[in-house]
């Protein structure tokens, strides 16, 4: 069952090094992602999942210490799922951008509580589908926590990735209410079609947590929303 989840924006710029001389503009953000994550600590869970989007594939797992890096944005700075993998295990796969920002905030609050497990999902993916993965994975008798990468539109300036769009502020507006409230019927109700012309990373990631919380009985808190460089990141902590 899922006793507590995190929502965090998955942007590499969370990473300092990435960053460089904005890192300062992301301070507040990363404190609370760091607040989020204490919540899912407090929790005790026996197992946590991460899941982040991808361009790639459909679904994809990543076992605990998978490896990944930030040396595609400039930087020398690697990471790792958790403890490290077994000396037999797949060292191709390398974990994904959304994963590897997860990673780093994972090792940054130094997590140790739970064993972790990495999940992506395809942003085209359909609704039923992504709420059927959060179902599936909450239907055990461990208690389960998930940390849910993404992030709102990226149309919010003219300057954003993919220019002004003046329905992305209530887009964003919208999904800051459903993420802070827990409301699982309006995150089930995403508009597919609209997020992906909004550029939005984190509507299946969301929608997975929509399936995975049915019947948890959890609340939310909203800790973080705002829009710098024009993209919409929200931080929340369900429990």
């Amino acid at each position: 069952m899922l006793v507590a989840a995190a929502v965090c924006p998955c942007p590499p710029l969370l990473v300092p090094a990435v960053a460089a001389g904005a890192a300062p503009e992301l301070d507040v953000a990363r404190a609370a992602c760091t607040d989020a994550l204490g919540v899912l600590a407090a929790a005790r869970p026996d197992r946590l999942i991460v899941v982040g989007p991808t361009r790639q594939g459909e679904v994809e797992t990543y076992p605990e210490g998978t490896h990944g890096s930030f040396r595609g944005f400039g930087v020398d700075v690697d990471v790792r799922l958790g403890r490290d993998r077994p000396a037999d295990a797949d060292a191709r796969r390398a974990l994904p951008p959304s994963l590897a920002v997860a990673a780093w905030l994972l090792d940054r609050t130094g997590w140790s509580d739970a064993p972790i497990e990495g999940l992506t999902v395809a942003e085209p993916l359909p609704p039923e589908r992504c709420i059927q993965i959060g179902r599936d994975i909450a239907a055990g008798s461990e208690r389960v926590a998930l940390l849910v990468m993404g992030d709102a539109s990226a149309c919010r300036t003219l300057k954003a990735p993919g220019y002004l769009d003046e329905r992305a502020e209530p887009f964003d507006a919208a999904v800051g209410r459903a993420l802070g409230a827990a409301d699982l019927a309006a995150l089930e109700a995403l508009d597919v079609e609209l997020a992906r012309l909004l550029m939005v990373s984190g509507r299946a990631p969301w929608q997975v947590l929509a399936g995975a919380a049915a019947g948890a009985g959890l609340g939310g808190a909203l800790l973080y929303e705002d829009a710098p460089y024009g993209v919409g990141y929200v931080v929340a902590a369900w429990s």
